[in-house]
């Protein structure tokens, strides 16, 4: 087995759509928990503690990220966890803004002061744990979609761009404020830890767009454009995390908004290597087996598989292999362990 050592070159190569000299790994999350068994150690809980505490939490999980055989830490602080009143996005909670009044009353300046009070102290422990070779992929969690949809729920947000357009536009404008105030201050204070930056907004689901496609084009499309502008005013690479049928989009995407790459691929929509022929040319591809997959496949199958996806990948500019979405609880160990001891063996690490 080759003594393996980090660089995060790799990741900016394949970010930047420029095929790397190793195919770098990447996962959007891995779950606490799965770490937890592979390290076989419990450290979850000591992030919600003391400054101590926290060290040791990015120790820890730090580590698993070069144990495993990543360039990079991946590490993002969602918006949505500090506004007032979320919930609505992954919760089930109750809207807090339903219409005009309750948009002017909701506290919109204090959410990046919330942001940076909670979130500072995981930032600078992540520096100071970073190992060597290693840099961070993340940042600042939610896209504004996401933000929006977290105080108002993506069914009263329908219901608001029927009854007033105004405050429809209103919402994402505003996100869209708070998203670049937090993303500057980001920037200046932890962009050297950070190699390539991203957040994830989930414009679709298997069919289509979750939103019109014009509306995604007049409210949010020309707002990713400043947010992306001012990441590479900062020489960041910029990596969108979407999830769902996007494909009415990209063009978008890649044109107006300038993305650098695209990460998040299921089978029932189409295999990674669609999304590798039809924009390789244009953008870096981040992904490669579907997380059911890793779910339901054994080994030999997983082989396969992955194995065909990166025959096909190779020679189509920037590529990052990783799960088409993340590595939740519900992943089994043994099936997230074949996928990175099947990659590293492909690519050289080692013969198993």
């Amino acid at each position: 087995m080759k003594n393996f050592i980090p660089d995060y070159h790799h990741i900016v190569q394949a970010a930047n759509n420029i095929e790397a000299e190793r195919l770098p790994l990447y996962e959007h999350n891995i779950s606490d928990k799965i770490m937890e068994k592979i390290l076989n150690v419990q450290f979850s809980e000591l992030i919600h503690g003391d400054q101590n505490e926290i060290d040791e939490y990015f120790k820890y999980y730090c580590h698993f990220f070069q144990k495993m055989g990543y360039d990079t830490v991946s590490f993002e602080c969602c918006i949505g966890e500090v506004m007032p009143g979320s919930g609505c996005l992954g919760g089930n909670k109750e809207p807090v803004i339903r219409d005009r009044t309750d948009f002017e009353q909701y506290p919109w300046d204090e959410i990046e002061k919330r942001y940076f009070e909670r979130y500072t102290p995981y930032f600078k422990s992540l520096a100071k744990n970073m190992p060597k070779g290693m840099k961070a992929i993340g940042g600042v969690g939610n896209g504004i979609f996401e933000c929006v949809q977290e105080i108002v729920s993506f069914m009263q947000l329908c219901y608001i761009s029927v009854d007033d357009r105004q405050l429809y536009s209103d919402l994402f404008q505003k996100a869209f404020e708070v998203s670049y105030r937090i993303w500057k201050r980001f920037l200046d204070e932890f962009g050297d830890l950070y190699c390539v930056v991203r957040f994830g907004d989930d414009l679709g689901y298997k069919v289509s767009t979750l939103l019109p496609v014009q509306d995604i084009r007049e409210e949010i499309i020309p707002r990713y454009q400043k947010l992306v502008a001012l990441i590479h005013a900062y020489h960041k690479p910029f990596l969108l995390h979407s999830c769902g049928c996007i494909f009415d989009l990209m063009d978008d995407l890649i044109n107006v908004v300038k993305i650098d790459a695209k990460h998040s691929n299921e089978d029932a929509i189409a295999p990674f290597s669609y999304w590798v022929e039809k924009y390789g040319d244009k953008i870096g591809n981040f992904g490669g087996i579907d997380t059911d997959a890793v779910c339901r496949l054994s080994r030999q199958e997983m082989r396969e598989y992955i194995a065909e996806v990166i025959q096909k990948c190779s020679g189509h500019g920037g590529f990052a292999f990783s799960s088409g979405n993340s590595i939740p609880d519900y992943v089994p160990v043994e099936g997230y362990l074949n996928m990175i001891e099947i990659v590293r063996e492909l690519r050289g690490d080692f013969k198993i």
